[in-house]
């Protein structure tokens, strides 16, 4: 009788050994993924900074990182006054005028694609999704090709007709999309995205009637549509900055409700999400991303759909992580696509959209191949 009593203490012991060990192995997992996420924004910081200053000096006219600092430094009001200015006055002008504000418009316009990326891939419940999924592209396209060819002395805030032009039609597009796609006072997302493939196959047949009718700027609209940051300077960095702002700010306060929506309309609903309204924000401020991305340096493929799927598979699908670490990647990303589109094959000058989809494709490919395989 006592042994076999005792049968059942020693299993009790057991039991409850064993649900204390779960429960200390489940601890380290969670501080297992609070560290691992940790240690993507500080490795992605690090990188940013280092993409950053060798954007800043290298390139046409190769400068000494440590007289770049030195001049970025300088201009800093709390530090700037006790360094002496030994360099020359060329090489001042050459960061400040040219490369810096380029720099920092590619870091602009890498988080814009990628948060806008993240956004639309949890919003249609789709990785292959990215932000030209609704037809953005087609528009901007269309708006800039127009520009191009009719030369309108239109502009705004110091921006020129072209991307003045691309960023209303690629926000017109979106409110077409939208309208099509919406029955009653409800937008399903099915009907979102073949709407949003429709209208772009259209507009991308009226950009070739426009190029066709256009052949004297048929060069300017090809560089134009493969994407560039040639030229770009302040104003650009000031125009497309506070897109970047408020439409992260508005994603990332949105962040809960988007992972709410990627267990399906019916369950988001349960769990007191106001789909319909939730959905036209997330849509507003991530078409508002990209439109301004494409305004200012014109299509760059592949961002958006490479970099949030890479940083789910890091730090997973929590949007509140995902959107501003894609935000890093894609800032990264962009600068070091740039900074080859300017040295690789020096003096000329490849498109940025061209070195992208360099990068891009055959990762995306390989990625697309693993996934089938099972392994992701």
């Amino acid at each position: 009788m006592t042994r076999g009593l005792g049968k059942p203490a020693a299993s009790n012991r057991r039991g409850t050994a064993a649900g204390r060990s779960r429960r200390a192995e489940g601890r380290p997992r969670a501080v297992t993924g609070r560290a691992k996420r940790g240690a993507a924004v500080a490795v992605l910081g690090g990188l940013l900074a280092a993409a950053a200053v060798a954007g800043i000096a290298l390139g046409s006219v190769p400068l000494p990182v440590g007289e770049v600092l030195r001049i970025l430094a300088s201009k800093l009001p709390w530090a700037g006054s006790g360094i002496v200015p030994d360099w020359p006055g060329s090489h001042e002008a050459i960061i400040v005028s040219l490369r810096l504000p380029r720099v920092l418009l590619a870091a602009v316009v890498g988080a814009s694609l990628a948060v806008a990326g993240g956004a639309f891939q949890g919003l249609f419940r789709n990785p292959m999704a990215d932000p030209y999924v609704i037809g953005v592209s087609s528009g901007a396209a269309l708006g800039a090709a127009l520009a191009i060819t009719f030369r309108p002395g239109v502009g705004l805030l110091g921006l020129g007709p072209v991307p003045l032009a691309a960023f209303c039609g690629a926000l017109l597009t979106v409110l077409v999309v939208y309208n099509i796609a919406r029955v009653g006072r409800e937008v399903p997302v099915g009907n979102l995205l073949l709407s949003g493939v429709a209208v772009g196959a259209f507009l991308s047949a009226l950009v070739s009637v426009v190029v066709v009718f256009s052949r004297r700027q048929l060069h300017e609209i090809v560089f134009w549509l493969m994407g560039s940051l040639a030229g770009r300077g302040w104003v650009y960095l000031g125009a497309a900055l506070p897109y970047l702002v408020l439409g992260t700010a508005v994603l990332l306060y949105y962040a809960r409700d988007l992972n709410a929506l990627l267990l399906g309309d019916e369950e988001a609903t349960h769990l007191g999400v106001e789909v319909e309204r939730v959905r036209r924000t997330i849509l507003a401020a991530a078409s508002l991303l990209t439109a301004a991305a494409v305004a200012a340096c014109g299509i760059v493929g592949f961002v958006g759909l490479i970099v949030p799927h890479i940083v789910r598979l890091v730090v997973g699908p929590d949007h509140r992580v995902l959107l501003p670490v894609s935000g890093l990647a894609g800032s990264v990303l962009v600068i070091l696509a740039d900074l080859a589109a300017r040295t690789v094959v020096r003096p000329i000058e490849l498109p940025l959209g061209v070195v992208t989809a360099v990068i891009g494709g055959p990762f995306f490919l390989y990625l697309l191949r693993r996934s089938r395989s099972g392994v992701i």
